[in-house]
């Protein structure tokens, strides 16, 4: 009786781990035929809300009483922007922060933006830390160096282009003048300067939603510098940087 208890018990316990296995094939089934229908489906509302966020932070950057004159000055040179509405931090020993945004290119010859091309950045640091926030960031291209560097698949800011946190308060107007980095970056949390660094962090495209914006593949170069489409949707955002850098 004994053994056959045993026999039994076993054979349970087989049961359940072949039930759990049929449970993440199926798992793994859903994730790679099914979640990409999905996805493809959501791409095009998730890219058009990007760009609607990001044209409500540039505007809130520019009128921004604290960093607003000394940005101001500043995206009159600029030759890209790059603008992501929510950047999440996250910290527990390993500390990982995350967002998308969206980037703009001007053109010297048609003195002309165009974009968005779609963006996400990442950094990890790890130490002894713990907590979490959301920031807004604003990463302004000064060069052509600067511009390059994001037309690649990804990037390493500080590594491929420089990159500086852009003065702010009293004397931030004089400073903008010295600033020699590729790449000036600004950003706020809860509505206030935050002065996130992202220097070492990594931006890379967002392929997924370039192609579902514009409804066919492109790269950040089709898309920026060849100029090969356009959405109506990202008229807003077009004409709200082109009015604040007066190009």
């Amino acid at each position: 009786m004994k053994g056959w208890g045993t026999m039994r018990h076993q054979r349970q316990r087989h049961g359940r781990i072949l039930g759990g296995l049929v449970v993440l094939v199926l798992c793994v089934i859903v994730s790679v035929v099914g979640a990409p229908r999905s996805a493809r489906a959501d791409d095009a509302k998730e890219a058009q809300q990007l760009v609607d966020k990001a044209r409500l932070t540039f505007d809130a950057f520019i009128g921004d009483k604290e960093m607003g004159p000394a940005l101001k000055d500043l995206v009159k040179k600029a030759q890209g922007i790059l603008v992501y509405p929510s950047v999440l931090r996250g910290a527990f020993i390993i500390g990982a922060s995350g967002g998308s945004g969206v980037f703009l290119a001007h053109d010297a010859k048609t003195k002309k933006w165009a974009g968005p091309a779609f963006y996400t950045i990442g950094q990890a640091s790890f130490g002894l830390q713990a907590g979490g926030d959301a920031s807004e960031i604003v990463l302004v291209a000064l060069t052509e160096r600067g511009v390059s560097s994001l037309l690649a698949t990804s990037a390493k800011l500080g590594a491929d282009a420089s990159v500086a946190a852009g003065p702010v308060g009293a004397g931030a107007q004089a400073a903008t003048q010295n600033l020699s980095a590729d790449i000036v970056s600004y950003s706020r949390s809860k509505g206030v300067y935050a002065g996130v660094s992202v220097d070492g962090a990594v931006v890379a495209t967002r392929d997924a939603l370039n192609k579902a914006y514009y409804k066919k593949e492109v790269t950040p170069t089709d898309i920026l510098i060849k100029r090969t489409v356009t959405n109506k949707g990202a008229a807003g955002l077009v004409q709200a940087v082109a009015k604040a850098t007066g190009k």
